[in-house]
């Protein structure tokens, strides 16, 4: 009778058919049985034909369930983005000892997957440490977890020694680490991982593959970004979606934008993210029209937009000035796709009303908001006041600065910003005492920086920085001749007016 059940299990494609199974088990007695039942969570919990909350329910109905019953279930809440509730049953399952369920080497994975994805430091580290206690944080896959977890709450350090301690890696340690450098503005750093994970043997992967090409793009490194592509074609390395998406939106970024329309109309199969990267690299680099057009063949192709396509399609707007355009996008995001507005959507839209001279329809919108403006928001409306002062007839302006200095009180842009408004309105009183603030409270401007691409390395600037490497002194006495001949030439062109 026991094997019979099982096989069934084994062949169970539907709830409806599972709750017969469960109903035989129950008649027969072998409801109790651990594997069994365990066998019936994995269903409920892991297939795509289960049901989260019957798992939850025969979970909390078996007197003693097994520990692989308790993973299916954190396994399930973790896939399915539900962190919160993939811990809580981890810590009922730490409180319920009957059984000798305990968790294991396939619980804490799942566990620390879920406070990463909550950001949640303090109990990463009680998992931390109650892995280490019962002898399984030196697992290959525990480890790979825990460097997420330290690199998602940005403990850049943490993670990189769990790395260089471990004795054992996989490809997905690897991924594990450039990911957290990636997430942690320590793009650069990623292609020196790279390099190190070829000299120790190990290939690529399309994640890695994901990771590396979203640092390019963040570095704007055309020629690293190439590099790359040219190794997935070389390497034959099937190119699915996400990775095609991942190239699409480096080319975008780099503003290499008839590379990204080809890869993106050679991609036989694409998604949201696929469509709304190309959308958003045309917005970036000034083509809006462009970007409005794809939208429209995104809706004739069935795909349904998200967040990002929007944001992408009102920004275009807010670059070529049709107001109205992205009012009527912003509306349709809201009524007729059901997305609530995020922070970024509201700066965008203030942006886009702002930056056209509507200050007072940008400041009521602000106003209307549903949710609290952050220190974006109103940066973004003072720096539409600073573009159109004859329009600020309302001191739309200095309510923005006002607010703007009451939530970012140490943030030396935002002085800067305010000085610079009373500058333009001739208040040079005022702009002087917003610079003695300034000095009085010890906050400096940041020097000017900025980089770039020579022969495939990056190269960066600092405004006041006399610390060259060789070859910058080079490139200063080219700056130099380059200055003076412009200069001969302006005074040239004085003579002959």
């Amino acid at each position: 009778m026991k094997q019979r059940c099982l096989s069934l299990l084994q062949s169970c494609s539907s709830m409806a058919q599972l709750r017969q199974i469960h109903a035989r088990l129950l008649s027969s007695g072998l409801a109790a049985d651990r594997f069994l039942a365990s066998e019936l969570l994995r269903f409920c919990a892991l297939s795509p034909f289960g049901d989260l909350p019957y798992a939850r329910s025969l979970l909390l109905s078996l007197p003693d369930p097994s520990s692989s019953s308790w993973n299916h279930l954190i396994r399930a809440f973790t896939d399915r983005h539900l962190p919160y509730e993939s811990i809580l049953l981890f810590l009922l399952m730490r409180r319920r000892r009957r059984g000798g369920a305990t968790p294991n080497e396939l619980t804490f994975p799942f566990v620390l997957k879920s406070c990463a994805g909550l950001a949640a430091l303090r109990l990463g580290i009680q998992t931390h440490a109650d892995a280490a206690k019962r002898g399984v944080d030196a697992v290959v896959y525990v480890q790979n977890a825990l460097v997420s977890l330290y690199g998602s709450c940005s403990r850049i350090d943490e993670a990189r020694q769990l790395f260089d301690e471990m004795p054992l890696r996989t490809v997905v340690s690897w991924n594990a680490i450039l990911t957290a450098c990636a997430e942690n503005s320590l793009a650069e750093e990623c292609a020196g991982i790279f390099d190190r994970m070829r000299r120790c043997g190990f290939e690529a992967d399309q994640t890695t593959y994901v990771i590396l090409l979203s640092a390019a793009a963040e570095l704007g490194s055309l020629s690293y970004g190439r590099w790359l592509h040219g190794r997935i074609t070389g390497s034959g390395l099937a190119t699915n979606v996400q990775l095609g998406t991942a190239i699409v939106n480096m080319y975008a970024k780099c503003g290499a934008l008839k590379c990204a329309g080809q890869v993106f109309d050679r991609m036989p199969l694409k998604n949201v993210w696929t469509w709304s990267a190309m959308i958003v690299g045309l917005a970036q680099h000034g083509l809006a029209r462009n970007a409005i057009e794809l939208f429209d063949e995104m809706k004739h192709a069935l795909v349904e937009p998200n967040y990002v396509t929007f944001l992408g399609v009102i920004s275009a707007c807010s670059y070529a000035g049709l107001v109205d355009v992205g009012l009527r996008f912003f509306h349709e995001m809201v009524e007729q796709h059901g997305i609530k507005p995020r922070m970024s959507h509201c700066s965008a839209m203030v942006d886009l009303l702002g930056r056209n001279g509507h200050l007072q329809e940008a400041y009521n919108f602000v106003q209307r908001m549903p949710i609290e403006p952050d220190a974006v928001v109103w940066r973004t409306l003072l720096s539409t006041c600073q573009l159109h002062p004859e329009k600020d007839e309302t001191s739309i302006g200095q309510e923005a600065k006002r607010r703007l200095l009451e939530l970012e009180p140490r943030r030396v842009g935002n002085y800067v910003m305010a000085a610079n408004l009373y500058s333009d309105e001739g208040l040079w009183d005022e702009a002087a005492k917003v610079r003695r603030m300034m000095r009085e409270e010890g906050l400096r401007k940041a020097p000017g920086e900025s980089c770039i691409e020579v022969g495939g390395g990056m190269h960066r600037f600092i405004s006041g920085d006399n610390c060259w490497s060789d070859g910058y002194e080079s490139i200063l006495i080219i700056l130099n001749a380059l200055k003076l001949n412009m200069k001969d030439r302006y005074e040239i062109s004085l003579d002959t007016t």
